[in-house]
């Protein structure tokens, strides 16, 4: 289960951010009423009114972010932690005129939305004083004790398969013979060959072979089968898992060495975004180290 601060949400869609807006002007949206505090809301479809969203609550809502002539840019479902608004206008005010089942659109301030909440200057392209259009359809309201209680749950649950990994990983260790305990947040390395002493560091370029394969063997993906060496600059955020990124620091160039990677430095509690690794999956990658391009050079 996903907790998000209002803030967090926001910070998550801004780098997408495109939306069409207009002065305010004492303009009305069709269909469209307008809160004292200058929100303008329409309703879609009215729930559950007795499971209402309040301050310490949490909204399990589908969000859908669009410009004013309906186009979505953002679309997903979050679990949002409803805070008190600190001002007239606030986003938060958007979900506490919401209950459970219900769904409205809502035009918003974007002043408010960028300089007050996220503590930044609207993009050039917002004239002052100008909107930008949030749906909201509330799937669940839960309480504060309703949420801990359900996260202590989900928690056990992820601890459970933790459990199992290290369970898996150590038979492993075992049937291949390797004298060491296994950790999660370790990388287990085997040499094959040496290189030339040439050892990358943040900044360089590299281009490597590599081979991932599960623990009975299985092959999900080899640039040596597509012919296709992977190159990417050392340091570099969202380039490979952190346990490769790791593994490479420790080869010099023209090296190869394997690498037993757990899923906390692999693909973690998620699993990857294709889905063909699932979640708590320790990875073997076999990497060749082929080339250092030096950053300075």
């Amino acid at each position: 289960m996903l907790r998000l601060s209002v803030s967090a949400i926001v910070n998550i869609i801004f780098p997408v951010l495109i939306v069409f807006a207009w002065g305010c002007s004492e303009y009305v949206p069709p269909g469209y009423t307008e809160l004292p505090s200058g929100i303008f809301i329409k309703m879609h479809k009215i729930g559950d009114d007795t499971v209402k969203c309040r301050p310490g609550s949490y909204a399990v809502c589908d969000l859908v972010y669009l410009t004013t002539d309906d186009s979505a840019f953002f679309r997903a479902r979050r679990t949002v932690l409803v805070s008190e608004p600190e001002f007239p206008g606030a986003v938060d005010e958007c979900f506490m005129k919401l209950a459970s089942g219900d769904s409205a659109s809502f035009y918003i301030n974007a002043d408010s939305f960028f300089v007050a909440t996220l503590g930044i200057q609207p993009p050039g392209f917002f004239p002052p004083e100008s909107f930008m259009k949030i749906g909201i359809g509330m799937v669940e309201v839960k309480s504060s004790e309703q949420f801990e209680r359900e996260k202590t749950e989900f928690l056990a649950w992820i601890n459970d398969f933790g459990e199992y990994e290290q369970t898996i990983l150590k038979h492993y260790f075992e049937k291949e013979q390797i004298s060491v305990n296994p950790e999660g947040d370790k990388i287990y390395p085997r040499f094959v060959k040496n290189g030339n002493g040439i050892i990358p560091v943040n900044g360089d370029t590299v281009v490597v072979n590599f081979e991932g394969r599960f623990l009975n063997g299985k092959i999900f993906d080899s640039t040596w089968k597509r012919n296709e060496p992977f190159r990417f600059t050392l340091g570099t955020e969202w380039q490979v898992i952190e346990g490769l990124e790791k593994g490479i620091r420790m080869m010099d160039e023209g090296s190869k060495a394997i690498f037993i990677i757990p899923s906390k430095l692999a693909f973690g509690t998620n699993g990857s975004s294709t889905g063909i690794i699932g979640p708590f999956t320790t990875v073997i990658f076999e990497v060749e180290l082929c080339e250092v391009k030096k950053g300075n050079r």
